[in-house]
């Protein structure tokens, strides 16, 4: 088994332009959460969409805590 990056489960203090993107993933993705609430029926579907954003959010947030913001305006 190949051995993991130790970045992997290591703490990540974060630089001011990794919180103000992380908080942008969490706002953008409370957004979307208050419609998924109010216009899907409760559903198996409507529980895996909204598990499915938390896991979103976690890793996009893991993704700026280990790599930083990716600050390619041409990506975007």
């Amino acid at each position: 088994m190949m051995a993991r990056n130790s970045e992997t489960f290591r703490q990540h203090n974060l630089d001011r332009d990794q919180v103000d993107a992380s908080d942008l993933i969490r706002e953008s993705a409370e957004n979307l959460e208050a419609f998924i609430v109010l216009r899907c029926e409760p559903s198996r579907e409507k529980s895996l969409a909204l598990t499915k954003l938390e896991e979103c959010v976690m890793w996009a947030n893991k993704a700026i805590a280990v790599h930083g913001v990716w600050t390619d305006s041409e990506g975007c």
